[in-house]
């Protein structure tokens, strides 16, 4: 991915703030409710924020968010840094013991281990939350594509490839939900139309396989399929790698493969 490009992808993800910035309303929130505020504020790619910055993401009085960034310091989930503030170290222990995050990993990294091995491409495990896919592991490859994703980080279900094989076999009250609101558009590849995600989603439930042709980012694509347990999408895994090249027939069935495997793993876990 050039620079110009990869410039492009994370221009329309960094707008992907959890909420828009609104005026301050005393009465509508708690100091707790604040204090969560300035943390989703670092949404989506983390960094150092001035105070200021922080300001404009919340919507809250700077006399507010400083006394809250303070306490927050204090408290070790963020530090001082010299241009601002960043994640402190205690956010990141209290996240490495969520259970749904803790629990997949474990089972999950020696799958994508495999799928490494097989296609030495970057490999993705993700999972649904509400109307998004959220990152929950990455093994990165070497094969020079630069794929701009985090772990923790978060997509649209109908712009990725990993999301669009979840969203395959979720309910149809959520593929609705999905199709009824403006498709977000990552990239010039996107699709915004319900119609054509609709159709596509069909034929991943015939195929298992979800494709994803710099969708979410620019010189970017994507082979992915649902990891199913008891019938329903717990996560997905992802072959992803650089457009220029042609993925050969053997990334689709080493991800099916290795998806199926994992998803068997999960259901005999599951009913242990």
């Amino acid at each position: 991915m050039t620079a110009e490009s990869r410039m492009t992808a994370e221009s329309h993800i960094d707008t992907q703030w959890p909420r828009s910035v609104r005026p301050y309303d005393r009465s509508r929130t708690t100091m707790l409710e604040r204090g969560v505020e300035v943390l989703q504020a670092f949404r989506p790619m983390g960094g150092t924020l001035t105070l200021t910055a922080l300001v404009e993401r919340t919507g809250l009085p700077k006399a507010t968010v400083h006394r809250l960034a303070e306490l927050l310091v204090n408290m070790r989930m963020l530090e001082r840094a010299q241009t601002g503030y960043r994640l402190g170290l205690e956010l990141f222990e209290l996240g490495e013991l969520v259970p749904a995050k803790n629990k997949l990993r474990e089972y999950a990294l020696p799958f994508m281990q495999d799928l490494y091995e097989m296609t030495h491409e970057t490999i993705h495990l993700a999972i649904r939350d509400n109307l998004d896919v959220v990152y929950a592991e990455k093994i990165r490859g070497h094969a020079g594509v630069d794929v701009p994703t985090r772990v923790g980080g978060r997509l649209p279900l109908s712009s990725t490839a990993v999301g669009k094989a979840m969203l395959a076999y979720c309910s149809p009250e959520v593929i609705s939900e999905v199709t009824s609101r403006p498709l977000r558009r990552l990239t010039a590849h996107s699709i915004v139309d319900p119609a054509a995600l609709k159709k596509q989603l069909a034929g991943i439930r015939k195929s298992g396989l979800a494709y994803d042709e710099e969708e979410g980012a620019l010189g970017v694509s994507c082979v992915a399929s649902a990891v199913l347990v008891n019938g329903q999408p717990a996560a997905a895994l992802s072959v992803s790698f650089a457009t220029c090249r042609t993925a050969t027939p053997a990334y689709a069935h080493a991800v099916r493969a290795v998806s199926l495997a994992l998803g068997r793993a999960l259901t005999q876990a599951r009913s242990a």
